[in-house]
């Protein structure tokens, strides 16, 4: 994720720090010190917080040592001022196995809460109006807080902990993308009424707000990435990947890059050596970019882009395109098995082409 920085790795998972995070930590220290609580206040207040989202990692944690037991690899886990993300390599297909990997996050928060009611023994009573920065002491602020996560993360609003096992439940019983679709509707429709509720009684709450908008979009994008792995199934990366392209060699010019640009619709050029091994990738936006800066002299090596991620034709299309998706690239390349050449170039518009072929032939069978 851009803007994050690594903090450390753990059994092979990144654990990173988006930047609004770190004005998370100024907000809330200025806020206590500004009120008049002084600088003890604000260093006790920003410790609190940081405990706060160390009990989140352990959380997400949760959920990556139960993906991997499935053989599911986590590559990092991202705090931002809304929580932890977590970026599975895929979501287990089976029920059963979603559902363990979704409660073991809100499991590690009932450990948690528990060891610091049976070790101290602490109790408070919980309720909407806690208050973690001013209510209790820091112990007891702790374990509300954890009380606070597993209830909140088992609100059936879908990606969040309770829509995922919502949709593993509802995929006991029909076909997995319509469970999906079924669980974003109905996180949408929990998003759109906490905000409407909000708005109606003039108590706006922004971290809510917030919330709620990423529950918004975040569902969506998860039912269009399940219908689009649905519709790429038993697709390989050869009848999908664009062959028909032309290249550049390492010693061409922004120049030659136009020219290509203009005879034809081919927007991204690869940039090949005298055998066929990829070196980079030269596109639109940084050929038009570099040109109005540097002219078109400029040698394409000095412009084009690395491409550290590729496929294969006989990868599977939507383990592809999800390695599309991540890349920050409008394709990318195909490479020879044996060969190591480039022999083709992957990007979202072939793949959507080929799928509405693909959909009209299904179509005109039925």
């Amino acid at each position: 994720m851009k803007w994050s920085y690594r903090l450390f790795t753990f059994a092979g998972t990144e654990v990173r720090v988006h930047v609004t995070f770190l004005l998370l930590l100024l907000f809330v220290a200025s806020q206590s010190y500004f009120t008049g609580q002084g600088p003890a206040a604000a260093l006790e207040s920003t410790l609190f917080i940081t405990t706060m989202f160390a009990c989140v990692v352990l959380h997400e944690f949760g959920h990556v040592l139960a993906a991997r037991g499935y053989g599911i690899r986590t590559p990092d886990i991202t705090l931002l001022p809304i929580g932890g993300v977590a970026r599975l390599e895929r979501m287990p297909r089976k029920p059963s196995q979603e559902l363990v990997v979704a409660v073991s996050g809100p499991l590690v928060n009932v450990i948690i809460a528990a060891a610091i009611w049976l070790g101290l023994g602490i109790t408070a009573a919980f309720n909407p109006d806690y208050n973690f920065l001013k209510t209790g002491y820091f112990f007891e602020k702790l374990m509300m807080w954890n009380i606070f996560m597993v209830a909140f993360n088992l609100i059936p609003a879908f990606p969040m902990d309770g829509g995922r096992v919502l949709r593993a439940a509802m995929a006991m019983f029909m076909e997995y993308s319509a469970a999906t679709r079924r669980a974003a509707a109905i996180g949408q429709g929990i998003a759109m009424m906490v905000a409407i509720y909000m708005l109606l009684n003039h108590s706006i709450h922004p971290m809510i707000l917030l919330i709620c908008f990423f529950i918004f979009m975040a569902a969506g994008q998860e039912a269009a990435m399940v219908t689009q792995q649905e519709a790429t199934r038993n697709l390989r990366v050869r009848d999908a990947m664009l062959t028909d392209f032309r290249s550049l060699p390492p010693d061409a010019t922004l120049r030659d890059g136009v020219e290509l640009l203009l005879a034809g619709t081919q927007q991204d050029f690869p940039v090949l050596d005298g055998q066929g091994g990829m070196q980079g990738m030269l596109t639109r936006h940084d050929l038009i970019s570099a040109l109005a800066e540097k002219g078109p002299g400029q040698p394409v090596v000095e412009v084009m882009r690395p491409c550290p991620e590729s496929t294969r034709p006989g990868s599977e299309l939507a383990q592809a395109l999800e390695t599309l998706n991540a890349s920050d690239g409008p394709a990318i390349p195909v490479l020879d098995p044996i060969s190591d050449k480039l022999v083709g170039l992957l990007t979202t518009e072939n793949v959507g082409e080929t799928l509405m072929v693909r959909a009209a032939l299904m179509k005109l069978r039925a």
